[in-house]
């Protein structure tokens, strides 16, 4: 009678356990499953197959424009280029000739090229005007107090470098492009930046050709 006891004994507590077990690795599936997907690693070679179809005609095959209406690519932050060519595609950031081109990449196809310019070596560019570049510099390191604009070297740091993820660089761009995106930004025509609208609104036209031009020159 005891070993009978202590059998059914067992088998009780050895039930609840068993269940317990059972509910624990029915859940490990139903979260792995609620787990977000992680993009996949992007592919350099495929990147590289995608801007040549789609982009070299602009940028150039190293992604150094020597265009100076088209920017250069190489050397890009791939999270800004990334940001940058989903809104274009999207229509948040306005231009035909480039919503047309983002219309034809996926999300994955975008990363990959994104990648790719990011291990292509950026080209020195150079400042032209010698009567602004002075005053470029000083808006670039100093800002303008007295009218609360900020310096850009804050985010784009001293060199032109910018941060990763949040603030593209800067060094060497084209005076021409630069220029003309900050007309854009003043003017409200580009939107996809309230931070840079707030700052080129407080730019006149003199400001903006500076600031660029010594854009152009930064190392």
């Amino acid at each position: 009678m005891k070993l009978l006891a202590s059998l059914l004994m067992a088998a009780a507590l050895a039930v609840p356990a068993m269940m317990a077990q059972a509910a624990g690795e029915a859940q490990a599936p139903a979260a792995a499953a609620q787990k977000p997907a992680q993009p996949a690693k992007p592919d350099l070679v495929k990147g590289e197959a995608s801007y040549t179809a789609v982009c070299v005609a602009c940028h150039a095959v190293d992604g150094n424009s020597s265009i100076a209406a088209n920017p250069k690519l190489a050397q890009q932050h791939p999270e800004y280029l990334v940001k940058q060519l989903q809104e274009f595609k999207s229509g948040k950031r306005k231009d035909p000739v480039m919503q047309g081109m983002a219309a034809m990449l996926s999300d994955d196809d975008m990363r990959n090229v994104a990648a790719w310019l990011a291990t292509k070596p950026a080209k020195a560019g150079f400042a032209k005007d010698k009567e602004l570049v002075g005053l470029g510099e000083r808006i670039y390191r100093g800002g303008i107090a007295d009218r609360n604009i900020a310096a850009c070297a804050g985010c784009h740091s001293p060199n032109g470098a910018g941060i990763p993820a949040q603030y593209p660089r800067l060094s060497g761009q084209h005076a021409d492009y630069t220029a003309k995106q900050l007309v854009e930004f003043r003017e409200g025509k580009r939107g996809n930046s309230l931070q840079m609208t707030q700052v080129a609104a407080k730019l006149n036209d003199r400001e903006i050709k500076a600031v660029a031009d010594y854009i152009a020159g930064l190392r």
